[in-house]
């Protein structure tokens, strides 16, 4: 069975890799729908819209103009996913995602962190090779 550390993760909007990354998750949910008759003894249901968002957490970086500056409000990206790094053969998972939110964070005695909020348009290819 393969596992793998967060050290190895990348993360790119498009082809241009994002500096300074942290962490990101993708969080993919689907709906139910409910289609239980009269009679039944338990209630069953159908699986119906699916969804997904996600967040990306750097270490800010107001030189990255491809990376974490392509990251504004609105904008509409393909982002990457390589949760085992980027060589040949190594998983991806990619999607089209409207960039929601923006948080730049800092106190006095850490450094400045900036986190990104996805929406998904559309669904996930799935994982698949690099």
């Amino acid at each position: 069975m393969a596992n793998h550390t967060g050290s190895e993760e990348t993360f790119k909007v498009g082809a241009n890799a994002v500096a300074e990354i942290r962490s990101f998750s993708i969080d993919e949910t689907g709906d139910t729908i409910e289609d239980t008759a009269l009679g039944d003894s338990f209630r069953s249901f159908k699986a119906g819209m699916r969804q997904w968002s996600g967040t990306i957490d750097t270490w800010w970086d107001e030189t990255d103009t491809n990376g974490q500056g392509a990251l504004d409000v609105g904008s509409s990206v393909t982002l990457n996913f390589q949760p085992e790094g980027a060589d040949s053969g190594d998983t991806q998972i990619q999607g089209t995602a409207l960039i929601t939110g923006k948080t730049i964070n800092s106190s006095f005695d850490g450094m400045v962190e900036a986190s990104y909020s996805v929406t998904g348009v559309g669904g996930l290819p799935g994982v698949r090779p690099t």
